[in-house]
């Protein structure tokens, strides 16, 4: 298993920070988010005109600050003048340095972030406390594969396969479908199914692959997938997962 993933404590997953009173993906965000005590700070990448990691969910910048503009039109420049409402948009450089202590789940959302991505986790040194993620197989692997020794967390690639032979309950199909990666982070539910199934959990975490649930924002769900072996709650509300942890840690007689 990832040294990512050391431990047994379950993890919190702050996802795009802890945005209460602040704009998601900020340095304002992620500082709440590490104040509260979440394990992983979640993010994600898009590349800029002039090859910057540049921390956003988005292509563009219509939802966070009213704007038309791809952030892949913009220079780091211009990025650095738009106003998020009290905050702006940081490099992934600036994160990574910003918070040396604290790990990252990083995903990295199109072609054009892999170099600044890879150049971004080298200058910090960041290797072995980032976990990267993406949409598409070929881009995790394009960033992955400059990278040795970091945390990658699977895709369809892997989960669809590994989800089916869990059907016919065959734990070597799935752990087979999982080599390669040290994580999967999913949703509870997609395409009209249950993915997190008590026999699926099981079986991910015989292959030796760490479970992460996302975006979980309910205490009743973190509970219950904590409870039932998910390593990892990706949420919005650090807050109430941290609650929801040292309840389960020290249950009431």
């Amino acid at each position: 298993m990832s040294s990512f993933f050391e431990g047994t404590t379950p993890l919190v997953v702050a996802h795009r920070g802890f945005a209460d009173g602040v704009p998601e993906n900020t340095l304002e965000a992620f500082e709440k988010a590490a104040a509260l005590g979440a394990d992983i700070l979640e993010t994600d990448v898009h590349g800029s005109l002039d090859a910057h990691a540049i921390v956003a969910h988005d292509p563009d910048l219509s939802r966070v600050a009213s704007l038309p503009q791809a952030i892949a039109t913009l220079t780091l420049d211009d990025i650095r003048e738009v106003d998020l409402g009290g905050a702006k948009m940081p490099t992934l450089v600036e994160a990574l340095e910003e918070f040396p202590h604290h790990r990252f789940s990083i995903d990295v959302k199109d072609d054009r972030a892999i170099e600044p991505t890879v150049r971004a986790i080298k200058a910090a040194r960041a290797q072995e406390r980032v976990m990267l993620a993406s949409f598409s197989p070929s881009r995790l692997e394009a960033v992955s594969a400059q990278l040795p020794g970091v945390t990658i967390a699977g895709t369809a690639k892997q989960v669809g396969p590994a989800w089916l032979s869990h059907l016919v309950s065959r734990q070597s199909a799935v752990r087979r479908a999982l080599a390669g990666v040290d994580a999967l982070f999913i949703p509870p539910r997609a395409y009209g199914m249950t993915l997190l199934t008590p026999r699926f959990i099981e079986m991910v975490n015989k292959a030796g692959v760490s479970l992460g649930a996302w975006t979980i924002n309910d205490e009743s769900e973190m509970a219950r997938y904590w409870s039932s072996g998910v390593r990892a709650i990706v949420t919005d509300r650090s807050d109430l997962a941290l609650a929801v942890r040292a309840r389960l840690a020290s249950p009431t007689p």
